[in-house]
This record gives C-alpha cells, sequence and structure tokens, in this order.
C-alpha cells in the first residue's frame, strides 16, 4: 500500500469570480487511485463565501482525478462543492447543472499577465515599456525577461504530465502576457481540464514571486492588450454536416442571444470589448471570415470543409468560467434546428 497526497481542488462562492481553493488529506491506496475509490470530504463553506459559522459544513464531491507532477505520489482531485447531505449541489456549483454533449468539442484559450510588485512583469517601475507589437510570439530577453518562458514550460509539463489536453503556448500582445490552450470533448471535461490548469498555475508561481493577473483588462484604457479566454467550438453535426444554410441561422441564434452570452462571458468586459484591440463592441454582433475584430471569427478551413468544422467566440474573457461559456454556447446552438433529413440521420 502507499500513502497518497490528494489535494481536493473546488471552487469558492467569490462573485463575480471564483477563487480556486485547495487542501491535502492523505490516503493509502494500493496503485493510483480511480475516481470511485475517492471519498467525500468536508470544509468549512463560512471561510469561502458558502456557508454561515453557525452552520458552516459543506461537501466536496470528486469529479476528476489527475496524476500531480509536483509531488512524489500525489494526485489532483477536482470537486464540485455539495450541501452537507453529499447529495444536493451548493448554489455556488455551476458545473452540476450545465448542459453537456459528448459531441461538442471546445478548445479555450488562456491570456493572461504575469504580475511582480503590482505590475506587469517587465513592466519598468513607472511608465510603460516600449509600446506592444514585438512582444507577440518574441522571443529574447527584451521581449519575454529572464523568467516567464522557464514558467510556461514548467507549467506546460505539469498539464501534460497531469492528462491535461494542453495544446501549446505563445507569447501574447502585450509585454508580461501569456497563453495557453486547452481542449476537451464535452463541456465538462474541457471545463474542468481549464480549471486545473489554471490552478497548477497558480500553485506554480507562488515559488517564483509572482501573480497570475486574469483581469481582462488590468492596464485599463490604454493602448495595450487586454486579455480573453476564447471559446473554440464544435458539435457532431457542425463537424459532419453543417452547410452554409445552417451556419446562418447558427449566426443569427447567436446574435439574438448576444445578452445571454455577455452576462457569463466574464465580468468588467466592457472594458475590454470595444472594439479595439482585436474586439468587436460589447453592444454589438458581428461574424466574418479571419476577423479577429468580430465577435465570432470563422476559419478559412470551415468555409473551404463547406462550412462544417469549429467556429472562435471570441467574446468570452480571461476571468470567465469555462463550465457556464460552453454550457451557454451549447444552449444558443440547441435553439437552431436541423435539416430534416440530416436531423434525423445525425
Amino acid at each position: 500500500m502507499t500513502k497518497y497526497k490528494l489535494e481536493y481542488i473546488w471552487l469558492d462562492g467569490y462573485m463575480p469570480v471564483p477563487n480556486l481553493r485547495g487542501k491535502t488529506q492523505i490516503k493509502e491506496y494500493s496503485s493510483f487511485p480511480s475516481l470511485e475509490e475517492l471519498p467525500l470530504w468536508g470544509f468549512d463553506g463560512s471561510s469561502t463565501m458558502q456557508a454561515e459559522g453557525k452552520s458552516s459544513d459543506c461537501v466536496l464531491k470528486p469529479v476528476a482525478v489527475y496524476p500531480d507532477a509536483a509531488r512524489t505520489n500525489g494526485a489532483l482531485v477536482m470537486c464540485e462543492v455539495m450541501m452537507p447531505d453529499g447529495v444536493t449541489p451548493h448554489a455556488s456549483n455551476k458545473r452540476a447543472t450545465i448542459l453537456d454533449d459528448s459531441g461538442a468539442w471546445f478548445g479555450f484559450e488562456q491570456e493572461y499577465f504575469f504580475y511582480k510588485n503590482g505590475r506587469p512583469l517587465g513592466f519598468p517601475d513607472s511608465g510603460y515599456p516600449a509600446p506592444q507589437g514585438p512582444y507577440y510570439t518574441g522571443v529574447g530577453y527584451s521581449k519575454v525577461g529572464d523568467v516567464a518562458r522557464k514558467i510556461v514550460e514548467e507549467h506546460l509539463d505539469l498539464c501534460l504530465a497531469a492528462g491535461i489536453n494542453h495544446e501549446g503556448i505563445n507569447a501574447e500582445v502585450a509585454k508580461g502576457q501569456w497563453e495557453f490552450q486547452i481542449f476537451g470533448k464535452g463541456s465538462r471535461r474541457a471545463a474542468d481540464e481549464m480549471w486545473m490548469a489554471r490552478y497548477l498555475m497558480e500553485r506554480l508561481t507562488e515559488k517564483y514571486g509572482i501573480d497570475i493577473e486574469y483581469h481582462c483588462k488590468p492596464l485599463g484604457a490604454t493602448d495595450w492588450n487586454g486579455s480573453g479566454m476564447h471559446a473554440n467550438f464544435s458539435t457532431t453535426y457542425m463537424r459532419e454536416v453543417g452547410g452554409k444554410e445552417y451556419f446562418e441561422r447558427l449566426m443569427s441564434a447567436f446574435e439574438v442571444a448576444r445578452a445571454d452570452h455577455i452576462a457569463v462571458y466574464g465580468p468588467d468586459n466592457h472594458l475590454r470589448l470595444t472594439g479595439k484591440h482585436e474586439t468587436q463592441s460589447i453592444h454589438a454582433f458581428s461574424y466574418g471570415v479571419a476577423d479577429r475584430g468580430a465577435s465570432i471569427r470563422v476559419p478559412h478551413s470551415f468555409v473551404r470543409n463547406g462550412y462544417r468544422g469549429y467556429l472562435e467566440d471570441r467574446r468570452p474573457n480571461s476571468q470567465g468560467d469555462p463550465y457556464q461559456i460552453a454550457s451557454q454556447i451549447l444552449k444558443t446552438i440547441s435553439t437552431v434546428p436541423l435539416a430534416g433529413a440530416a436531423a434525423k440521420a445525425a
């Protein structure tokens, strides 16, 4: 029997953006534990904005488990928060009630800033560095400094070791800004892995004395890009049947549901979705082929393939909850009728 370090990880009740929380328990297993072998575990909800002190018990329900390469015999346990009965989802538990579809594929592009002493990494103590332009996918000390690449490479390795479907990294448009991409089949799986990747990044940067800033426009109304979490999405029908007529109906549905999407696409998005810096206005909806200033970017490959494949919603911001984002996308897609014969075949 081996003693495993089980790090139970969950989202707290803070609004509008939950924080990641984690605590460790030690359990003995003959091999790496399966999800079914992991017990429920309690915590003090009064310290996480999820209960009052006079009735503070909340319950953690494991929903996914990953190897933790940073610890000997470590496991990362993603959890939902439940009421004391262990059955009823807590009000803060968004994962329990979202729409899911194993045929729906999501690719999230998580942008973020490294922050040191209240400033983006590489910024001078006052003022700004040279204007953005050379930093995107940049190489060299003057572009990315001497520690950022070390962190993102280490984060990439931790994610891959955990079995997270991490698909890539790059330096972003602003200095001190980076991106990683997570892909998953099914909204819950994709969002679970994004939250776990965020957790691994925040835990990793502790030893460097660096914070992760996920706010969508941390530098305010300046000529510096904000941060998004673009959501690439497709369904089985979009990939296998599609067609121009279906695509146009789908875009009409997204336009009608514009406010519903914005409501769950992350706080303060009005600061980022201004029509500048590769965004469409928060008050408008548009789509276009290869258009990074549109609400929905349509890849050239989508059109060449007979309007089949994936689309990119560029509106979700870097603080958005991937559970709610994926669920809203599926909700809007579900309102669009499929072609008669093709619908039966699908």
